[in-house]
């Protein structure tokens, strides 16, 4: 059976948006419906969409910034203008801001069939041939860097195979990113992806979460349930801080890489199961075999592809395409329209050595949004970013003293949000307030 397209319908007027979906259900197409461009950004991010049908006027962002964002972001996608506007130079505006075609206002069900059919014509001469799903393959994902195109050519060549991948990079980085851009660019995108943080679960509860458990099993266990492999059965599975599993579940999934079968807790019948394994760890899991507290045999078993991603300071030129990407998603979400960067808040980003990686990145710009008023300047950045001149007086401290000083700094740059400073930090709520004290 083929696959419906996806057409996404933005039109501030209810009426409008039920007459085109009612006459597009009608030619056997699936539709999405957005009232405003903020909306249309998020069904955008979200799903695949084969075709822009929009509005030129309304409320906000008008529909002509709409396509010069999708004709820039989503170039495969043909997008298709409604106007109210038949003049031959405004015709001739929309095709120049990136419109495939234009359909004026009154139009009929077969000029509607005709230019939609017209538009999906050239969407099929125009596609690339790499498989574009979910917001076309890599489009979290951003970065023009060396660096950065390392990791990608990585993702094209292990994306269609079931091999073991092990993520590795410092908090922060986008390490869930890369393991969705894996799943997602490849032939197993439709099948399920199950993200496991090993860390965040308590380690007397991983193993039946991992692998599932029988009734009666354990104290609490009052019924089966299916653990996360069974649940991404077919797809992938990501296992975050794989370094914090304990040993008693390190030996289960080694077998269950190796036989590629599991076993509930409190059963003995294994099962047969086709699951991707992609684990991640900001941690030397080298040293941690040295110190045994990781499997030397797990380790080469998850190492069968190793990627590397890298810190923002070791790729700075991606700093701008980052900025970019944060300042259109958190602009129209919290000021309904796209917010502009000075180009000396833009060096401050720059020159700044961001420990906290993207993560820390998106959090500042999306501070300055909030405080800005369409346009983030070097006063809506935190102090803690800005130049300072090291005084000599102050001469070399110690390493708890820094510490200290950093500490405050990410505190004072997150407005004294603990929650948001330990995940810049990399580390837990509890581990920061002991250090606090």
């Amino acid at each position: 059976m083929l696959k419906k397209e996806n057409i996404l319908l933005v039109d501030d007027d209810v009426q409008i948006l039920e007459l085109l979906q009612r006459h597009l259900k009608a030619m056997d197409y699936h539709t999405f419906k957005a009232v405003s461009v903020k909306e249309a950004l998020f069904i955008l991010k979200d799903t695949s969409i084969d075709l822009l049908i929009t509005d030129i006027n309304m409320p906000g962002v008008d529909g002509i910034q709409l396509v010069k964002y999708v004709a820039e972001h989503y170039p495969q996608m043909p997008k298709l203008v409604v106007t109210g506007f038949p003049s031959v130079a405004d015709a001739l505006s929309v095709i120049q801001s990136g419109a495939t075609d234009y359909l004026t206002k009154p139009f009929t069900k077969t000029e509607l069939e005709t230019a939609v059919k017209k538009a999906m014509a050239l969407s099929g001469r125009i596609k690339s041939t790499k498989n574009q799903t979910r917001a076309q393959g890599h489009a979290d994902m951003i970065g023009a860097s060396a660096a950065f195109q390392e990791v990608t050519e990585i993702i094209e060549r292990v994306k269609d195979n079931r091999a073991t991948i092990l993520v590795r990079g410092e908090s922060g980085t986008g390490k869930e990113l890369v393991a969705r851009a894996i799943h997602y660019s490849g032939k197993y995108a439709r099948a399920p992806f199950v993200a496991v943080n090993c860390g965040a679960i308590p380690e007397n509860l991983l193993e039946a979460e991992l692998f599932g458990y029988k009734k009666g099993a354990f104290t609490g266990a009052t019924e089966q349930r299916n653990g996360f492999f069974q649940a991404a059965h077919g797809g992938t599975l990501f296992l975050d801080e794989i370094g914090n599993a304990p040993q008693s579940v390190q030996a289960k999934l080694l077998r269950a890489l190796q036989e590629k079968e599991v076993t509930k807790v409190g059963s003995r019948k294994p099962e047969q199961l086709e699951v991707r394994v992609i684990a991640a760890t900001n941690t030397d899991l080298e040293e941690a075999i040295g110190k045994k507290t990781f499997r030397e045999d797990l380790y080469y078993r998850l190492t069968v592809v190793s990627i590397s991603v890298p810190p923002v300071r070791d790729r700075k030129e991606d700093i701008p395409l980052l900025v970019q990407r944060f300042l259109e998603k958190y602009g129209v979400e919290y000021k309904d329209r796209f917010v502009r960067i000075t180009p000396k808040a833009l060096a401050v980003l720059e020159r700044y050595s961001w420990p906290g990686n993207v993560r820390e990145l998106e959090n500042v710009v999306q501070r300055a949004i909030i405080m800005s008023d369409g346009e983030v300047d070097v006063e809506h950045l935190p102090n803690s970013l800005k130049y300072k001149i090291p005084f000599p007086e102050q001469g070399l401290v110690s390493l708890r003293e820094k510490e200290r000083q950093y500490l405050q700094e990410v505190l004072m740059a997150m407005e004294g949000n603990k929650t948001k400073a330990a995940k810049i930090l990399g580390i837990d709520r509890k581990t920061l307030r002991e250090k606090l004290r």
